[in-house]
């Protein structure tokens, strides 16, 4: 057992190893290392931000209302965050959430 094994021993989640976006951008897709295929809206993805814009950092509860969020907005940037997660630009000018893998694999469905 290494040292890092014993001050983090947590499992590597999933990852992606096919990330699509629709032709109109409003759909991700993902195919995961499992094989699994899933997929959400941007329009989830917007709603489920969990940047300190849309969070609130000491309590964990949602500032960002979901309704607010229209349901034509679409991902006008989408850029990998090391080899842990994925941050996306919404057509709306939000652009400051990383969503690691876990979070990806919990908000999209086969």
């Amino acid at each position: 057992m290494s040292f890092w094994d014993r001050i983090k021993p947590t499992e590597r989640p999933v990852s992606a190893t096919e990330v699509t976006l629709s032709p109109d951008n409003t759909r991700l897709s993902l195919v995961w290392e499992d094989g699994v295929k899933t997929g959400t809206t941007a329009q989830v993805l917007r709603q489920q931000c969990p940047c300190a814009g849309c969070v609130d950092e000491w309590t964990n509860k949602r500032t960002l209302d979901p309704a607010r969020v229209a349901a034509d907005v679409r991902i006008t940037q989408l850029q990998p965050v090391g080899n842990y997660a994925l941050t996306f630009v919404f057509s709306d000018g939000h652009g400051t959430g990383i969503y690691p893998w876990k979070l990806l694999r919990e908000l999209t469905q086969p």
